[in-house]
Order: C-alpha cells, then structure tokens, then sequence
C-alpha cells in the first residue's frame, strides 16, 4: 500500500516554513498599522480593513493546521469551503487533505484582491491549485450560489462576519458536516459561538485547545 502525505511534499512544505516565518512578523505588521491608519480600525468596512490589512498574515498556527488536515482526511468532505484565504497557509492545509483523500475539493474566499494573487500563486507553486478554487471578494455574494452538500467549513476570517457566513451556508451543510471558527477568545466571535453552541440551533460544539481556541461544531 502506497501512504500519500501532501504536507510533506517539498514544495508545500517549502510554501508553508517560507509563510510562517513571514507570519512570525505580524505583530510588528499590526503595530504599524495602528500608528498610520487615521481612526478606528473597527470603524472601517470588512473591505477597507481587509486592504489595510494586506501585508498581515493571521494565519492559523501550525499545530492547527494539522489539525484542519486530520479532521478533513478524517471526514472525507466532498466540498470544503474557507471564510478567509489571507495568503492560503490554511488552504494548503485543507487542500492537502483532499489530494490525499483522493477526492474533493476546496473553495475559499478573500476580499483583498493582493493576498487573493499571492495565494493564488502558491497553489500552482505548490500543485495543489487543480482543487482550490479562489473566490475573490465579500464571501457574502462570493458563496451565495454555492452548490452543497459542503462537508466542512473553515471559518477564519473577519470574526464579527462568521456568524452571516455560516447562516448563508447552512441550507447546504451535509448532515455530520464539521463547521471550525479560529481564535475562540477574539470578543467578535462571540456572537457566532453563542449560536453554534445553543442546541436548538442544531449544532454540537465544542472547544479545541490549539493556541487561541477552535471551535468545532458538528451540524446534526
């Protein structure tokens, strides 16, 4: 028997050291931005922040990406969708998992136009780009026709719009489809775990401890 491990493929391993170390340098990216924007960062549109936002990584930490790819080699999805490319180190994780599942793909969304190019870029580096689709723009248009059923669902970007997401996705959420939320302690996800943790909401969830905290719900 023939074992496949993408993540160690040296191309995506390669993308992936490259992106983190880049990543290593977002908390001196964040202090710049907040001594040159000219007012709130919370004040600007999910558009103007997400192009304030352009040289910021945000990416999930390592030790979660491992996990995205166990729980999607685990669940065999037909169809993953991700709120929040940034620069794709969970993309390659996630689509990692489908190249060695044998079957599936994943769409994932990002509202700036650069990180959508650079991503767009590593994939075909990385030769996973054949199952990733890209959509660019306000996941809340980008993923209004998409077709189900969505196995799993990464929700990793603005905090304060994961809740909409999940809501625009839910008609299409497979029975036993996984649904993740990044960084559990953000205050602007707190909306969105008040609903997936209400069991009349048809969610059972729980909280992994992988630096910030994810969420995993299970739809029944």
């Amino acid at each position: 028997m023939t074992l496949t491990d993408t993540l160690g493929d040296p191309r995506v391993a390669a993308a992936l050291d490259r992106m983190f170390a880049e990543a290593a340098r977002d908390d001196a990216a964040f202090a710049r931005l907040a001594t040159e924007l000219p007012g709130d960062f919370t004040s600007l549109t999910a558009q103007e922040q997400a192009d304030a936002a352009a040289p910021i990584y945000m990416p999930v930490s390592a030790t979660g990406g491992q996990l995205l790819y166990n729980l999607v080699r685990a669940t065999r999805p037909a169809t993953v969708v991700e709120f929040g490319t940034s620069y794709g180190i969970s993309t390659l994780h996630l689509a990692a998992a489908v190249r060695d599942n044998g079957t599936g793909r994943v769409v994932t969304t990002e509202l700036n136009r650069d990180k959508a190019a650079a991503a767009r870029r590593t994939f075909a580096e990385t030769g996973l780009d054949d199952l990733i689709t890209v959509l660019e723009g306000d996941a809340r248009e980008t993923l209004a026709d998409l077709s189900g059923p969505i196995g799993f669902v990464l929700l990793d970007g603005w905090k304060d719009l994961c809740l909409p997401v999940l809501r625009l996705l839910e008609p299409h959420l497979a029975p036993g489809a996984l649904v993740v939320a990044d960084d559990v302690v953000l205050e602007g996800l707190q909306p969105y775990l008040e609903y997936v943790r209400d069991p009349a909401n048809g969610y059972r969830s729980v909280t992994f401890p992988v630096e910030d905290g994810m969420e995993i719900s299970c739809r029944l």
